[in-house]
């Protein structure tokens, strides 16, 4: 059942000091998981492999993990076990390890991170929603400070790795993921009603309606085609003669706007529906994507690129979080975000890392974003077809 008291900020700063802390500990991993790895001697492909591992999760992790908490109600307790074994499995990364060992370090302490947004999102979703309706207010609010988070951490540490090297990446993962243990033991110890009817929620019946089964196709590709940019950007720049602080600064840039979307949607989102927003968001990585692939030599119009995550990031992944809210309530609302993370994380993480090393490995790390293109094409012809299932649909719920 969706939240009928009145959500106090004291609720929800612990949510938003999981986000900062999550997100930090992402604003330096990602970018440079990549670059450590060259460092280490990997090739394309293996490092596409390599990293690939964390989507490879994503297709039984959070699932898992979202089918637990629904049917126990315990999310704050299983977020403190998860955060505490990838804190516990992260120390595997000061050994000299040979690539399967590195790769099996990866995927045990993926197979915990990838669970924890998922089940706060949920717990979260519940505490915004509020008479039926998704707080987008609220919300974004919230989630601004994952992305401060993931800005501190990739400004940071592209000066650090620039004057020390990428020797100490495994210490950043460590202590960042340390702060993220803190954060989710702080989080107050609720747990959320379980129905004891002997009636099962089933998620079948909602997964096989023509607009969620479109939204999630929508989500797979629109995702995919970000994967040119989660994997092989950083590495994309590098081989550009761009700065391990440049890096840092492009990857900053989408967050920046990331974070001022969040802060300002509730004065934006209103104004179309929200399967509209998901046309547009589409339409806008279509066009970032060809802009990266042509003209990432020229500084400016990278920049104008990466101020595109606004919409390709921002204003999606709130419309997508709204709409799994409204597909998938009450019991069903931890297996509905997990789907979400498997289908449009964890099939496209992995699809999209092992096909993209291939493609740079053999036709150089720009017809990944060729290709990237071509798919946020196809996700914006998915979210047609989501828009034209629910329209006319109201307008943003709780955006005023």
């Amino acid at each position: 059942m969706p939240n009928t008291g009145v959500v106090t900020r004291r609720q929800l700063v612990p949510f938003a000091a999981v986000s900062a802390t999550y997100f930090a500990h992402i604003g330096f991993f990602n970018p440079y998981l990549p670059l450590w790895l060259k460092e280490l001697g990997f090739g394309l492909f293996a490092i596409s492999v390599l990293t690939s591992v964390q989507a490879a999760t994503r297709l039984f992790a959070p699932y898992g993990w979202g089918w637990l908490s629904d049917h126990t109600g315990e999310r704050v307790k299983l977020l403190r076990y998860g955060a505490t074994a990838a804190l516990l499995c992260a120390c595997g990364l000061l050994f000299e390890l040979s690539p399967i060992a590195l790769g099996l370090v990866l995927l045990v302490m993926f197979t915990h991170t990838s669970s924890m947004m998922p089940m706060s999102e949920a717990a979260m979703a519940h505490l915004v929603s509020q008479g039926g309706a998704f707080d987008a207010k609220r919300y974004g609010r919230v989630r601004l400070f994952g992305s401060l988070g993931f800005l501190v951490t990739v400004f940071l540490a592209g000066a650090w790795f620039e004057h020390f090297g990428m020797q100490h990446f495994p210490a950043w993962t460590i202590l960042s993921l340390l702060a993220v243990t803190v954060s989710v033991w702080l989080l107050p110890d609720i747990k959320e009603a379980v129905s004891t009817s002997d009636v099962k929620v089933a998620i079948w019946p909602v997964l096989r309606q023509k607009p969620v089964m479109w939204f999630f196709i929508a989500a797979f590709f629109h995702v995919l085609a970000h994967i040119g940019v989660y994997v092989f950007f950083s590495l994309y720049l590098d081989a550009l003669g761009y700065s391990k602080v440049w890096i840092g600064v492009l990857w900053a840039t989408s967050v920046i706007v990331e974070i001022a979307w969040f802060f300002t949607q509730s004065k934006w989102l209103h104004r179309l529906s929200l399967t509209a927003w998901l046309v547009v968001s589409s339409a806008a990585m279509t066009l970032r994507m060809g802009m990266t692939a042509q003209f990432a030599d020229i500084l400016w119009v990278l920049l104008l690129a990466q101020a595109l995550h606004a919409l390709t990031f921002a204003a999606n992944h709130t419309v997508c979080v709204a709409l799994l809210s409204h597909y998938f309530p009450g019991q069903l609302r931890g297996r509905g975000q997990a789907l979400y993370t498997v289908i449009a994380y964890g099939f496209p993480g992995m699809l999209g890392g092992v096909v993209g090393g291939l493609l740079s490995d053999r036709l150089g790390l720009q017809s990944v974003y060729w290709v990237s293109m071509a798919t946020a094409l196809i996700g914006t012809l998915a979210s047609y077809k989501v828009w034209r299932l629910h329209h006319p649909l109201e307008k943003f719920p709780g955006a005023h």
